[in-house]
């Protein structure tokens, strides 16, 4: 496993590189002992895998905040997603920066999200699946979300949307007096 720097601060891009032969090909998701650079002792508590059927459609923008605040490892599993994260840590030099990769089957790349960023995702085919994993069990009481259109983040999402939950399409425009989640 390679930890690659983005453009946001403490969100990394995390290449892993299959092991193939005759028979098919190996992945480790996930090592600790591998994964010192991104967070010593990294714990997860929850793994949670979604479909989404029809190309388009966005999933997010979610995060959960203190004191349920959650990082989170994910990983296309099957088909083609441009992946997004948005930095809302009050005092972050990339604050309301967004950030979009490409996760697929194929290039083997994972995305580690830390804990006070939003994440969605569009899904580029049909039927796709992402694993995510949590450092923290969902919370009803502490999640909460950013639109995937809100004007102020300005988010390039690369394809017509053709699907958006009720639940995401009425989180509240980000105002002047959002300052951040604080850690």
């Amino acid at each position: 496993m390679k930890a690659h720097g983005t453009p946001l601060a403490d969100l990394m891009l995390i290449e892993t590189a299959p092991i193939q032969d005759q028979r098919g090909s190996f992945i480790r998701v996930f090592c600790e002992t591998e994964c010192v650079e991104l967070r010593p002792y990294l714990h997860w508590v929850q793994i949670n895998l979604s479909s989404t059927s029809l190309k388009g459609t966005i999933r997010g923008m979610h995060f959960q905040s203190p004191p349920a605040a959650e990082a989170k490892l994910i990983r296309c599993l099957q088909g083609r997603v441009f992946d997004v994260a948005v930095d809302l840590r009050a005092g972050s030099p990339t604050f309301l920066h967004w950030h979009g990769v490409e996760l697929s089957e194929n290039n083997s790349m994972q995305l580690f999200i830390p804990e006070g960023f939003a994440h969605g995702f569009q899904t580029l085919t049909d039927d796709a699946q992402l694993l995510y994993l949590h450092t923290a069990a969902w919370s009803r009481a502490h999640e909460g979300g950013v639109r995937h259109d809100d004007p102020v983040l300005a988010i390039a999402w690369p394809l017509p949307v053709t699907q958006v939950s009720g639940k995401d399409r009425d989180f509240p425009l980000l105002t002047a007096a959002f300052a951040g989640i604080e850690l």
